[in-house]
């Protein structure tokens, strides 16, 4: 490895490890965040909370590592242009390409690494993380009853509003359904306004006080005929114990591992196996279900012809309640409509059970989808990053961190939605998963393109509009240079300013314009919320709606840039053509550079 390589790979890993550290410590704290009810104050030892903790951190690397890497990519080029090393390497015949080559080499190899950790190193921690935690409540009693929802321990099913004290013992609002040990059900339903859990390292048994509550138990008889009654017997107490038998849950240590399967537990050869059995399960149930409907509806009836079922009988195609009783004819409308009743609530249900199976395949092809993702995004992120910083020449924690965040929550709200609409089986899970890398890529492309051969500044696409304009013959207010007889030929072929141009009054038709378009951007954003929260065509018609307006408001504004660049002899990038692609979502991003550029303006 020469000088050069060495160099620049030990000046990208000191800044990818420094960024990834920082980054990686805010997630953590952010997940110490979301479970620190179950953590603090429950009487954990040290121990396991660095083990919950430990168990949690690789769910954050597939957004730590893509954020990363287009951060420090960003800062470690934007700092080489800054410094004028990248001239300097470029005086010595080394191009830009070249100097990528070591830092390509090693996200290459982060890339592989990347996919191998997502598909053994995170479904094992997820499947230790949630059985963890399932073990810690085995192991603490009192922190297996969770506030507002209805918790299972031994025959009891307990459900508290809250829970009080330093270990959580004292509980207020609590209701309680007991089941029987033969499984038939809960008879029993226990109210009581207050109760307190006590326990000891030395006893199996959990002692349930109860204070101040009343009981409901259902009575059946053996007579079906009273059952309809619906007897039930009811009483209040004061102080009731409950002891509830622990021996069973305490003999699982921390270390065991109960069999569990989600899609998130599963690699990709257990993920395939999976899909394939529930694929066949769909089926097979969708089948199922068809022939029930087509049974009892009696469709399934015109597939049969009397002559080869002698048993049935050619009913008349006349009117069939002729000759009844009204009374009859009552009954039978009755029937009837009780029958149509009952075959639209199977077939709801029926719709209901598949969407809820076709949602669980979808799940698991994300899944399987999501592990070559998140080996890509490396790629894609460096490849956005490492250009993006020798074009803007820009080094440090300032500009760098706002085009990386920015870029990267694009990233992942183009790829929380594509998810999102996929499971919901909106598109396919192929193209939920990869929306967000289809979209950036040409953006990847392109900077790469423009870093390589050095186009430095903004993006535009005036090569490709200048012939649309002149097809069209779209007035452009140029400035033809006025040629000085006595001055240098140099001087001759500059524009001049046109001083008749009046600039403030198109600044503030600019500011007027930016005001109306940032609020059409946010209702864009908005609209775009509630098309990922629920996809239908009244969601996509306002998403689309809100689209072309914004277009069109953008299209105003770099009109009037352009008249104002024109008449003042700047040049205000990216563009007519890059405006309009990248309005929605990156119209910040826009507005901040073009209102920096028209700054220059009121400041000479």
């Amino acid at each position: 490895m020469k000088i050069i390589d060495k160099y620049l790979l030990k000046t990208f890993l000191i800044t990818f490890t420094t960024v990834f550290v920082i980054l990686f410590f805010i997630f953590i704290l952010q997940t110490v965040w979301l479970f620190i009810s179950e953590l603090a104050g429950k009487d954990l030892e040290f121990l396991l909370v660095v083990k919950f903790l430990l168990f949690s951190m690789p769910r954050i690397v597939p957004l730590v590592l893509p954020l990363s890497v287009l951060l420090s990519s960003i800062m470690t080029f934007g700092s080489l242009a800054e410094n004028y090393e990248f001239a300097a390497m470029k005086s010595s015949g080394i191009s830009f390409q070249r100097s990528m080559r070591s830092i390509t080499v090693f996200i290459f190899l982060l890339s592989i690494l990347s996919f191998f950790f997502a598909n053994n190193v995170i479904p094992y921690a997820e499947y230790k993380f949630i059985n963890f935690r399932r073990n810690i409540a085995q192991v603490k009693p009192a922190m297996a009853i969770a506030e507002g929802q209805f918790s299972e321990v031994g025959y009891y099913t307990i459900k508290v509003d809250k829970k009080l004290g330093e270990k959580g013992n004292l509980l207020s609002g609590v209701t309680i359904h007991r089941k029987l040990p033969n499984g038939e059900g809960n008879t029993t339903v226990i109210k009581a306004k207050r109760g307190e859990l006590i326990s000891s390292e030395a006893s199996n048994t959990l002692k349930l006080v109860l204070t101040d509550g009343h009981y409901y138990e259902d009575i059946i008889p053996k007579k079906y005929e009273e059952r309809n009654k619906i007897p039930f017997a009811k009483g209040s107490f004061k102080r009731d114990v409950i002891n509830i038998d622990l021996s069973k849950l305490n003999q699982s240590s921390m270390d065991e591992i109960d069999i569990s399967n989600t899609n998130t537990m599963l690699n990709l050869s257990e993920l395939r196996y999976t899909i394939d059995s529930l694929n066949v399960n769909y089926k097979k149930d969708l089948k199922s279900y068809t022939e029930n409907i087509y049974m009892r509806t009696g469709v399934a009836n015109t597939y049969y012809r009397p002559e080869n079922n002698p048993a049935m009988v050619k009913i008349p195609s006349s009117d069939l309640l002729k000759g009844m009783s009204p009374i009859q004819k009552s009954d039978i409308l009755k029937v009837a409509f009780s029958n149509i009743e009952n075959t639209v609530f199977s077939i709801d249900t029926s719709i209901f059970d598949m969407q809820a199976k076709l949602k669980s395949i979808n799940k698991h092809w994300i899944a399987y989808y999501d592990k070559f993702m998140i080996a890509f995004s490396c790629l894609l992120m460096f490849f956005i990053g490492a250009p993006l910083g020798s074009i803007i020449r820009k080094g440090g924690l300032g500009l760098p961190i706002v085009f990386a965040v920015s870029i990267f929550i694009i990233f992942h709200f183009i790829n929380t939605f594509g998810k999102r609409v996929a499971q919901e089986d909106g598109m396919t899970p192929f193209m939920g998963v990869w929306m967000s890398s289809i979209v950036l890529t040409p953006l990847a492309i392109l900077l790469t393109y423009r870093a390589i051969n050095d186009i430095g500044g903004m993006i535009s696409f005036d090569a490709i509009l200048m012939p649309i304009q002149k097809l069209f013959k779209v007035k452009t207010n140029v400035n033809k240079a006025t040629p000085i007889p006595d001055g240098t030929a140099e001087e001759a072929t500059k524009p001049q300013i046109d001083h008749s141009f009046d600039t403030k009054a198109h600044l503030l038709a600019f500011n007027k314009n930016s005001t109306i378009t940032s609020i059409v951007y946010f209702i864009t954003l908005a609209s775009a919320f509630f098309l990922a929260l629920q996809t239908n065509v009244m969601t996509m018609i306002l998403f689309g709606l809100a689209i072309l307006m914004l277009s069109y408001f953008i299209f105003k504004e770099q009109k009037i840039v352009s008249k104002i660049s024109t008449a003042n002899c700047l040049t205000i990038e990216p563009g007519l053509g890059i405006a309009l692609l990248t309005g929605f979502p990156f119209y910040p991003l826009l507005w901040f550079y073009t209102k920096s550029q028209l700054r220059k303006l009121t400041t000479t």
